[in-house]
């Protein structure tokens, strides 16, 4: 079988995006099981260069039919032209904003033509993004439902011996525990339970966490569990979803890492990514669901305290990279 092409942004310039694409070639053999190349600035990735003192050979390509198997190459795609003598690392700029989203957009309608199989995304910063003008967007998974037209997506972390997906992640906490509805609850493990076969688990073991202490210890903190959260996992298991919960999110994620389960879906923002940073942090990614081609991404933001300082480190590009190869050919890491 022919290696997939794959499309690894580089996010905000400004950032430790061109940093960490330098140390993942270093570190990983990304042609050994695809054809990888980067949407961004070449001048950008030859300035990291020269900041890290690891050197690669840099060649631009017009469009991906151009990418070849060149280990140890960084190939790139300019689709915008990026003033890099001008670049301010570490600072919030409308122009690098702007360049990250053209970055990513371009990724985006690649995947969609088909042209490439999958993308690997580097951070974004949202503050950044929105002095460009691109009000509505706030992230990546943003982006991705506006051009995809996804009527449905959602966010899943990733880290070894834990996969958490997210019934809510961009919302105040207020918000989010006003979204713990047994409807959005169903089409939430509907989509985990698909995206898992996708990627391939057979038949995957969905944990539900609850949403109060103690799983709301029988209505007495809280009737979220009982009206809303218990009914969905129970009508999905009628619909052959292997769900379970809800369970006490204090325990949980401990017993998922165990092996009880596959996957975890957390209720809100923080209570998945928490439990996916402490348990290992330096290694976790982002997964989207409900688009129809693979998206990863690193799990971190574009880090302007450390950026242009060879600080950045590369291991969660390499897992987002590692992870998405291993999607295309239907196998999990």
């Amino acid at each position: 079988m022919s290696k997939p092409l794959l499309a690894i942004t580089m996010g905000d310039p400004a950032g430790v995006g061109a940093e960490i694409i330098i140390k993942a070639y270093r570190l990983a053999d990304l042609y050994e099981r695809s054809l990888p190349f980067v949407i961004g600035s070449a001048a950008c990735l030859e300035r990291a260069m020269a900041q890290t003192s690891i050197t690669h050979p840099l060649t631009i390509v017009s469009a991906p039919s151009e990418v070849t198997d060149l280990p140890g190459s960084i190939q790139v795609l300019e689709p915008v032209e990026f003033d890099a003598d001008s670049l301010v690392m570490g600072q919030v700029s409308a122009t690098c904003g702007d360049a990250a989203v053209q970055y990513f957009e371009s990724a985006v309608r690649l995947c969609l033509s088909g042209e490439v199989q999958g993308v690997v995304t580097c951070p974004i910063n949202k503050e950044a993004v929105h002095a460009a003008g691109y009000i509505g967007d706030i992230g990546h998974q943003e982006i991705l439902a506006r051009m995809t037209g996804s009527g449905l997506t959602a966010t899943m972390l990733m880290t070894r011996g834990l996969k958490v997906a997210h019934l809510s992640t961009h919302k105040s906490l207020a918000e989010a525990v006003a979204y713990v509805k047994a409807p959005i609850i169903e089409e939430k493990l509907v989509l985990t339970d698909q995206s898992l076969r996708n990627w391939g688990i057979a038949d995957p073991r969905i944990a539900v966490a609850a949403l109060n202490p103690h799983g709301g210890e029988g209505g007495m903190l809280g009737r979220e569990e009982i009206d809303e959260i218990a009914p969905a996992v129970e009508h999905c298991r009628e619909q052959g979803i292997n769900a379970t919960g809800p369970l006490p999110a204090d325990s949980v994620f401990y017993r998922a890492i165990r092996g009880e389960f596959d996957a975890v879906l957390a209720l809100y923002h923080d209570q998945g990514h928490i439990a996916i940073k402490v348990h290992n942090f330096e290694q976790s990614i982002t997964a989207t669901m409900g688009i129809p081609f693979i998206r990863t991404s690193v799990d971190h933001g574009t880090a302007f305290d450390i950026a242009g300082r060879n600080q950045a480190d590369a291991n969660g590009l390499v897992e987002a990279a590692s992870a998405a190869i291993s999607m295309l050919n239907q196998s999990l890491v």
